[in-house]
């Protein structure tokens, strides 16, 4: 895992159509860019929304899900906050680098304050019920790095090409 740890980074997926997510989960099934995300956020404190935590099957400690709901059950290690910002200032306060991963109003809440982003764009388009936000600048961004790499999605058979970018803001802001 590359980043430092007083660093904010974004880690996502977006689809050609700019669709993110099904049903709480990833519309596409190719295991090498979901490896991608496990390997680049080992061992970082996550912000994550609610929904997304859900849906996940493995869950790391210091992961700070960010909820309303006073009463929602956690697992071990996790802690719920009321707002993105609280989120990032105790995943900061943990000494890991922080990953902020979805979804969609998370992201839109947290780009203020990220140095990175990397984003995998998947170049296909899929059916989908949560889109990218386009509040995003991402086209103000400088790019660091960019590889595309084809695999198979196992749901339909067929190749598709992954563009995996990591773009950097100039100046972030402290949450």
């Amino acid at each position: 895992m590359a980043e430092e740890a007083s660093m904010i980074a974004a880690i996502g997926a977006v689809a050609a159509n700019g669709v993110l997510g099904l049903d709480n989960w990833l519309p596409w099934d190719i295991p090498e860019e979901l490896a991608y995300f496990e390997r680049t956020v080992e061992g970082a404190a996550l912000v994550v929304g609610r929904a997304t935590y859900e849906s996940m099957d493995v869950v790391p400690p210091d992961s700070f899900v960010v909820s309303r709901q006073p009463d929602l059950r956690l697992k071990s290690g996790c802690h719920r906050v009321v707002s993105v910002e609280e989120g990032l200032r105790q995943a900061l306060a943990t000494g890991k680098p922080v990953f902020v991963i979805g979804g969609a109003s998370v992201y839109a809440a947290a780009w203020p304050y990220c140095q990175r982003f990397y984003l995998t764009r998947i170049e296909r388009e899929f059916a989908g019920d949560t889109l990218f936000p386009d509040v995003i600048p991402l086209a103000d961004w400088s790019v660091l790095s960019e590889r595309v790499e084809s695999y198979l999605e196992r749901k339909s058979g067929a190749p598709v090409a992954c563009r995996f970018i990591q773009y950097e803001q100039a100046n972030p802001r402290v949450p």
